[in-house]
């Protein structure tokens, strides 16, 4: 899947018949067999940088250079497109941010073992492989300086199975699903659908083992009833009761296949409670055994690639951009921003991103916002470079040097529901991160942290824009109110304007990828010297 999506994302480069990699690619793609009888046409490919820490594995060394140039592109959008098509779920976000860490040279630590940190030291950590708080110390950083952070979440609204899934109806094997979210769920009907997350599986010494699974073929649907039973539905509209409506159908039943799991009592074991047919195919997927399968946690998946769309190329069609654009903009601007040894010499503060799961439903757990993670964090890192149990005095001074960027996704003006935006606060597409304010405190900017944040881009060259709310609508909120309210950390929320928020299948600009993240390597690199120039108290 990101081979596909990477391979649309190319520059123009005219050539009069298909090229040997473009026959070879058609032939060795079943799903490209209709396009044997091709004619020559202009063909676009694009040259992609494959000296950066984080590039996927996916990149192919085969697609020719564009002999018009002879640098490799900045943009990091191809990435982006890998990393989307990777993260299915908040756990596969969250090892795959763990994979380009250790790829970049971050050094992997334990919450529950001590820490040993040193300046000019590059760490992570992952809490229930959901969550992740990455961090890289200035070699001049001294106890009592702040810490600049970028906030973000792993997890989308989607669709989970129940704990007891198996149900049968009518002859179909269906799978009970609860949702997660707010999500637009009449966009989860007739999608090709499938299941990933995790298991726990038993080992032969008696131990249990964490694993992450991807089913990536089309395993369920949820159809749509037919308009000739529900003649009045564009008229009334498409109202699906969440309970009955919304369940997907897996296979039509067998006389070999597992009972409706309601019709069997004192159940306990995974196989009891979902069906033999879909254990199965996880046990294949892992190369276990059925009764291997202790436990389950895994979402309803669209298995439609991300990739770029519009006539231009100019949006990136996928799930999941909000949040996962913001977190792999800020996962990559923190590993760039100190990938050589020459870049925290003269940085004086703790360069930090952390990554939070639930926040689509409060981050009130153990892997959210509302968890204190990242200060506990903060404050180990502190006790760890003073070398000893730091003074309440070096924390409080720690924090009120800090300045934390909440980023997650911005409403763009819809071109047919104009007047749902504020007149003069109406963010687009390809204009630049988007600062979010509300009066009531639901997003946490104030005209502190606007304008230094506004700085940033401004001293960078790099576009903003503002947004606030209609006064007769209500506002979403993010986690920055929460983190904010922690500790008292000054925060500004931002993010990258998208339509179809929480839909299945959202839609972002392809410029204003490449300008977050040039805005979040530039916080880093240039937020220091910008604070010491303002002082409020």
């Amino acid at each position: 899947m990101a081979a596909i999506a990477r391979f649309q994302f190319l520059q123009p480069y005219p050539i009069s018949k298909p090229s040997a990699f473009f026959s070879k690619f058609l032939q060795s793609s079943p799903s490209f067999s209709s396009f044997s009888s091709i004619k020559p046409c202009r063909i676009h490919f694009r040259k992609f940088s494959v000296t950066s820490p984080l590039c996927s594995s996916s990149c192919s060394d085969s697609i020719p250079e564009c002999p018009e140039s002879s640098e490799s592109s900045t943009s990091i959008v191809g990435d982006l497109l890998d990393y989307l098509n990777e993260s299915w779920t908040q756990f596969h976000a969250t090892a795959e941010a763990k994979r380009q860490l250790i790829a970049a040279g971050f050094h992997l630590l334990k919450e529950n073992e001590k820490w040993d940190l040193q300046p000019g030291g590059r760490y992570f950590f992952t809490r229930n492989m959901s969550s992740l708080v990455a961090f890289a110390i200035g070699k001049k950083y001294s106890i009592g300086n702040g810490f600049h952070v970028i906030a973000a979440h792993t997890d989308s609204p989607c669709l989970k199975l129940k704990p007891k899934s198996a149900s049968t109806k009518s002859g179909y094997l269906m799978v009970n699903v609860q949702t997660y979210g707010g999500g637009l769920w009449h966009t989860w009907f007739d999608r090709d659908l499938s299941v990933a997350g995790r298991v726990i599986l038993r080992a032969d010494d008696g131990s249990f083992l964490h694993r992450l699974v991807k089913i990536t073929r089309p395993l369920l649907r949820v159809p749509t009833l037919a308009i000739h039973l529900n003649r009045t539905v564009n008229q009334d509209g498409f109202k699906p009761n969440l309970e009955t409506h919304l369940i997907p159908l897996l296979a039509t039943k067998t006389e070999n296949a597992t009972a409706d799991s309601t019709e069997k009592s004192n159940v306990s074991s995974s196989k009891d409670v979902h069906h033999q047919l879909l254990l199965k195919i996880l046990s294949d997927e892992l190369s276990c055994k059925i009764e291997d399968i202790v436990s389950v946690e895994l979402n309803i998946c669209d298995t439609q690639p991300s990739c770029l769309g519009g006539a231009n190329n100019e949006f990136i069609f996928s799930g999941r951009l909000d949040n996962l654009a913001s977190s792999f903009c800020g996962l990559r601007a923190l590993v760039d921003s100190c990938a050589l040894p020459e870049d925290l010499s003269n940085e004086n503060s703790i360069r930090m991103i952390a990554l939070f799961d639930n926040e689509e439903v409060g981050s009130d757990s153990c892997q959210g916002a509302g968890a204190p993670t990242m200060f506990e964090a903060m404050r180990r890192i502190t006790d760890c470079l003073s070398h000893q149990s730091a003074g309440e005095t070096d924390f409080a001074r720690a924090i009120r040097h800090s300045f934390l960027v909440s980023a997650d996704m911005a409403h763009g003006v819809h071109p047919n529901f104009i007047d749902k935006h504020e007149e003069h606060h109406r963010p687009e597409l390809q204009k630049g991160l988007v600062i979010k304010h509300n009066a009531n405190q639901r997003y946490a900017t104030s005209g502190i942290t606007s304008f230094l944040f506004k700085e940033v881009a401004r001293l960078h060259s790099l576009p903003t824009q503002d947004f606030v709310v209609r006064n007769d609508m209500g506002c979403g909120s993010t986690i920055g109110p929460i983190l904010a309210a922690g500790v008292g950390i000054r925060t500004v929320d931002c993010g990258i304007a998208q339509l179809s928020m929480h839909s299945v299948r959202e839609i972002c600009g392809k410029e204003d990828v490449d300008i977050a993240y040039k805005h979040f390597k530039a916080f880093y690199q240039s937020f220091s010297s910008i604070d010491r120039k303002l002082n409020v108290d």
